[in-house]
């Protein structure tokens, strides 16, 4: 079901708390309202939807990947950039990484460790960064 985006920025700034196979409407939630999305959004985190757990939903190409609890465990090659977010208006100031590691769940719940760069990795940060409640 496509849900409207949370902009409540005390909201946002929650961290989330682990997604348990209780949640797989969430998946769907979040599928759904992405993919209505596409012209302005390259991923999304369960609490942009109002739901406060630990999942994201990202574009990579042509298809949406859902990563349920996932952790950056390892990152490398700092750089600068700005970034805009369908929950806040505006473009903010941030530093991310060329590569990272990230541990999390397919929407099956089967474990996962997969390393990323570029394009992929930065959508990936700024969805966990929501999960953690550091709304940029």
């Amino acid at each position: 079901m496509i849900k409207p985006i949370m902009r409540d920025t005390q909201f946002l700034a929650q961290k989330a708390v682990p997604a348990t196979p209780a949640d797989t409407d969430v998946l769907t939630d979040l599928r759904d309202t992405l993919q209505a999305n596409t012209e302005r959004c390259v991923g999304m985190a369960a609490n942009m939807i109002g739901i406060n757990k630990r999942i994201i939903i990202v574009q990579m190409g042509v298809l949406p990947v859902i990563l349920v609890n996932p952790q950056i465990v390892r990152q490398a090659k700092p750089y600068q950039t700005t970034e805009g977010c369908l929950s806040l208006n505006g473009e903010r100031p941030t530093t991310r990484y060329e590569t990272i590691e990230v541990t999390y769940q397919d929407q099956s719940f089967k474990p996962h460790r997969q390393a990323f760069s570029g394009w992929i990795a930065q959508i990936i940060q700024h969805e966990v960064d929501h999960c953690e409640g550091r709304i940029i």
